[in-house]
């Protein structure tokens, strides 16, 4: 083994123009590992250059801001900085946040519909699958700074898109380009919310509604693995570890190792706001370790341990682990960056708003 510098943040590289952060990432890895990660990086490139010429014949581009909001990216960038230093929690939940937005509607993703535009009971971000969804007063924070600078030119949606791509590299994940000039939705309604994967639904649904917004088996994997950071309640717990259907107890498929941790941590009938690691032993890290808990019984969400029941999820799942991976086998980090891309691909009709709080 070797000490070794993660080629994506560590040593000399200059700090990110995006976070302005220098990390240092210091590992210990294998000649495989470096070898991995060098390929990890020179892949990302290659596809951000390939994507560059399709984004730009639409309405997004990368660098749309470069003229009319040059500072966008950085002031964006310093402010999940910030709050991330003051909780460690806020690059996954930025992350989510972003995948919120993105699931909401076909022709809507990234229309940021469910923001605080309207708070009535009927508005969107009241969904049920949308419980537990924060980071909004860090995008209410970047807008107001980019208000100030650049009045009317930066949409709220993208502020979500570049907050999430900044969130992944605080995490230790890798850094990318993000395209922009979504617009803001003008519509706000929880019936929108209603093909939201869900923490309960079946493999074969899982697939369904990803099929629908145009993502494959494989995009499924690899966005599912973003909860490699961050927590889950109790409350999403509570059917798998004590009514599972059909039989009423506890979800065959949890590791017997895990089961009394997870019990003990989210009693029958106690707290259901106590907060669980997603990724048992790498909830700080961006990685692929959620996938070997997935394979091993240790997923704790039950929608993630769905992943290894299917015969397509599970042999994407599997392609990261072969004897041979570490050489020849698909990049985690690259693939994750290529199905945030085609994620975010589909613009909207809209509005920039002055306010992610209300309609203009």
């Amino acid at each position: 083994m070797q000490t070794c510098i993660h080629p994506f943040f560590g040593g000399s590289l200059p700090a990110s123009p995006h976070t302005g952060l220098r990390p240092g990432y210091l590992a210990s890895c294998s000649v495989f590992d470096l070898y991995r990660q060098a390929m990890a990086s020179v892949v990302i490139a290659l596809l951000v250059l390939t994507c560059s010429v399709g984004f730009s014949q639409g309405r997004l581009q990368f660098g749309f801001y470069d003229k009319t909001c040059p500072q966008a990216e950085s002031i964006v960038g310093s402010v999940v900085r910030e709050a991330a230093l003051s909780n460690s929690n806020v690059p996954a939940v930025l992350l989510r946040l972003h995948f919120h937005d993105c699931f909401v509607e076909v022709n809507q993703i990234f229309s940021f519909s469910f923001f605080r535009s309207y708070n009535g009971p009927n508005s969107e971000r009241h969904a049920f699958g949308h419980q537990g969804v924060g980071g909004f007063d860090v995008v209410e924070k970047a807008k107001a700074q980019l208000e100030a600078v650049c009045p009317g030119v930066v949409s709220c949606a993208d502020i979500v898109a570049l907050a999430a791509r900044d969130a992944v590299a605080l995490a230790n994940g890798p850094e990318y380009q993000v395209p922009t000039g979504r617009r803001d939705g003008r519509i706000s309604d929880v019936s929108l919310a209603k093909d939201m994967p869900d923490v309960g639904d079946s493999i074969q649904l899982l697939k369904n509604k990803f099929l629908q917004k145009g993502l494959s088996e494989k995009d499924l994997v690899v966005l599912s693995a973003a909860h490699t950071i961050g927590t889950t309640a109790c409350f999403f717990m509570t059917k798998r570890l004590y009514n599972f259907f059909p039989s009423g107890g506890t979800d065959p498929g949890i590791n017997p190792s895990l089961l009394p941790q997870l019990q003990a941590t989210c009693p029958q009938n106690g707290d259901v706001n106590v907060r669980v690691p997603i990724d048992i032993g790498s909830e700080r890290e961006f990685d692929s370790h959620i996938l070997q808990n997935i394979r091993n019984g240790f997923a704790v969400l039950e929608s993630d341990a769905r992943l290894n029941d299917d015969e397509a999820t599970r042999s994407v799942i599997d392609s990261y682990f072969g004897l041979l991976s570490p050489l020849f086998g698909p990049s985690f980090e690259a693939d994750f960056v290529a199905s945030m891309l085609k994620m975010g691909q589909i613009g909207v009709q809209g509005e920039i708003r002055r306010s992610c709080l209300a309609f203009n």
